[in-house]
């Protein structure tokens, strides 16, 4: 009898089985290519699959940790690797709709399941007798004639293991437990607190038409608003969030960051920080601090000059008055307007959503031979979400649903992610992968289609890039596929990507006027191009100001209390930002670093920037934006995962180190 046999005898006997019959998650998807029955799943089957689920990776392990033939690659790491699959299957659908699709429902179920399926992971992660097995593979690893990616395997669980406690002294064990299922707790209420935060604000305007915090309209709302009144109370409605009241989340920030370091310490590390990098790229909070101070000179220089030419516009308009944050977005969109001729009304009609997503697949078609096929007829879990076939040649390679704009169930922002990864089963055949990317851009109205200014086209190609890595993954393995790889590296396929977007060449191809089907001219194409590096000064100190107060946070080496707003002050102060400017993101609702696991990992984004910038600059030099070979060997490392070393594949593909010349030289800063 195979483990996984023995572990569903463990399992089965008790379970009522109507209730498991009802349930879709208790079978297969009956459905093409094996997609989640969304129109069938139902709030009250996730507790019963999670249970479910959990059950079965208990009685999964038992048969590892109790078999008793001597540790091998496939009885401990392979069974391990594959273990768990239905508790993976209802936590990919389930934390994935809860972004999109949540309701009071789905929150109860998160309230519940969230402390359970971190005593869980406890479980395993403690498990001395699983862990002892598992390190007898790997002390032997050198004699077992692994393959490159079975070795690779072998080392990330050793040192995930490791990284997850299995060293953890017995007598704070049990606190190691306390810590983890707090901060999944606290996690799971900032979010919540944000989305309803951002859910609770609405401004009726003077023209009949709403303000909202979303971003798609906050932003216009901000740069063209000439009422300086009304901007700035809008502008505080955005950044005041989840700092009082009753989505306040400062308390949780206090708990949060002392928690992490607590944790931090138990695992030997001083701060969170340090256990964070030690598996990225990075590698050390000092790298971090020089990667951003090595940059914010020359980008605070420029945000300097920025303020100046708008001061005198203010004055100009009221004099005496000094410039505001809230000031910022207006006037500099006023003499963009004016220094480039750009008017965001005569450029969103080349940039229609439809337009720039084919333009996202004809790059990928261009340089990886892949084609993208609209499948209404596949199932799906709302109606705005739009589902694509991925294939290459005649082969499915994977399923990509697309969801673009706001609605009060979706958090901010945009990101991708996977209702299921690429791998190979036990059997060996291979599973394509299930891609989610998800935006929050305007939305059509009767007579307009969806509209995208151009920072809106770049996300749209930036998400995208990282559903490519998801889409062409070619691994063995689960957790080495696609996109599990380095913090610090994950955002290099996402972030090339938005070169292309803003390349002229490529914008002849599919920025195309949603009335006439005109290409867009080529005059307003080198409007784009002379604009490219207006505002770098705010761009890039927002962004590193928002790396370095998280790196702040999570630097800490003693407890201590936290007043967020008093702390992301000091920190603001300490490396001399401008009043008039902001950190990106404001502490209590700063959900990257407090609940979507970019904590002291928010650097990754100007960390990448070097990567990406060098990586395009190849293509560049080759005088072939599409080049057969180059594409051929960065297809190869977006297919790779994280079965090699992450920086030996760039080193494949590139032939050298990465330059940061790349980098200033598109931000115009290497003068």
């Amino acid at each position: 009898m195979t483990i996984a046999a023995a572990a569903m005898v463990l399992a089965a006997g008790c379970k009522d089985k109507k209730n498991m019959e009802d349930n879709p998650f208790f079978s297969a998807w009956n459905t093409p290519y094996e997609i989640p029955d969304f129109s069938r799943i139902k709030t009250e089957h996730y507790m019963p699959a999670f249970t479910e689920g959990m059950d079965r990776q208990k009685a999964e392990i038992e048969a590892i940790v109790n078999n008793t033939e001597a540790p091998t690659f496939e009885n401990t790491i392979l069974a391990y690797e594959y273990s768990g699959q239905l508790l993976k299957e209802v936590s990919s659908v389930f934390f994935n709709l809860s972004e999109c699709e949540n309701s009071k429902e789905m929150e109860a179920i998160e309230e519940k399941v969230t402390p359970l399926l971190s005593a869980h992971g406890d479980d395993i992660a403690l498990n001395a007798k699983l862990f002892a097995r598992i390190k007898a593979v790997y002390d032997q690893r050198e004699s077992l004639d692994l393959n490159a990616e079975q070795m690779r395997l072998l080392e990330e669980t050793y040192k995930g293991f490791v990284r997850g406690g299995a060293n953890v002294p017995a007598d704070k064990q049990e606190r190691f437990r306390q810590l983890n299922e707090q901060i999944a707790s606290l996690t799971m209420r900032f979010a919540q607190n944000v989305l309803k935060a951002t859910n609770a604000y609405s401004k009726e305007l003077p023209n009949g038409e709403k303000v909202t915090l979303d971003m798609p309209t906050w932003e216009p709302f901000m740069q063209t608003c000439a009422d300086r009144k009304l901007r700035e109370e809008v502008w505080h409605a955005f950044t005041d969030r989840c700092k009082s009241g009753e989505f306040d989340n400062t308390k949780i920030i206090d708990t949060l960051v002392n928690l992490r370091l607590e944790r931090a310490n138990i695992l030997g590390f001083p701060t969170h920080a340090d256990w964070v990098l030690d598996d990225c790229l990075a590698k050390t909070p000092a790298n971090v601090y020089k990667c951003l101070l090595d940059i914010w000179a020359p980008a605070l220089k420029v945000a300097k000059q920025e303020r100046d030419q708008y001061q005198k516009m203010l004055e100009k308009d009221e004099p005496g008055a000094k410039l505001q944050p809230w000031d910022w977005r207006y006037y500099s969109e006023k003499l963009r307007a004016e220094k480039y001729a750009l008017d965001d009304a005569v450029v969103r009609p080349y940039f229609c959503l439809d337009s720039v997503r084919e333009g996202a697949f004809m790059v990928a078609n261009r340089l990886y031979g892949i084609t993208f096929t609209e499948r209404p007829d596949l199932p799906t879990y709302d109606k705005e979400a739009r589902c694509f076939e991925v294939k290459d040649g005649d082969q499915t390679i994977g399923i990509l649903y697309m969801d673009f704009h706001p609605r009060a169930s979706k958090r901010s922002g945009a990101w991708m992610t996977e209702f299921r990864g690429q791998h190979r089963n036990q059997q060996g055949e291979n599973i394509i992968p299930i891609i989610q990317v998800v935006c929050n851009f305007t939305k059509p109205t009767a007579d307009k289609p969806s509209l995208l200014n151009f920072d809106e086209s770049e996300t749209l190609f930036h998400e995208f890039g990282h559903a490519l890595h998801g889409l062409l993954s070619k691994c063995t393995y689960p957790s080495l596929a696609g996109t599990n790889v380095p913090r610090d590296f994950v955002e290099l396929p996402s972030q090339v990507m938005e070169n292309w977007c803003r390349h002229p060449q490529v914008m002849k191809l599919y920025a195309k006027h949603y009335q006439t089907g005109e290409a867009i001219p080529d005059e307003l194409i080198k409007k784009i191009e002379a604009a490219a590096t207006y505002g770098q000064g705010f761009i890039t100190t927002e962004l590193l100001a928002a790396s370095l107060l998280d790196m702040d946070y999570y630097s800490i080496t003693e407890k201590q209390a936290i007043n967020p707003l008093q702390f992301e002050e000091q920190a603001m102060n300490k490396i001399g930002l401008i009043p008039e400017i902001i950190s990106r993101y404001r502490s209590p609702y700063f959900q990257h670093i407090f609940t979507t696991g970019y904590d002291a990992g928010y650097y990754s984004y100007t960390w990448t920037a070097i990567l990406d910038a060098d990586a395009f600059e190849a293509f560049a030099e080759s005088g072939d934006l599409f080049n057969p070979e180059l594409a051929k060997k960065f297809r190869h490392l977006l297919e790779s995962g994280n079965t090699v070393e992450p920086m030996t594949l760039y080193r494949d593909f590139r032939g050298k180190d990465p330059s940061p010349k790349a980098l200033l030289k598109r931000k115009g800063m290497n003068s």
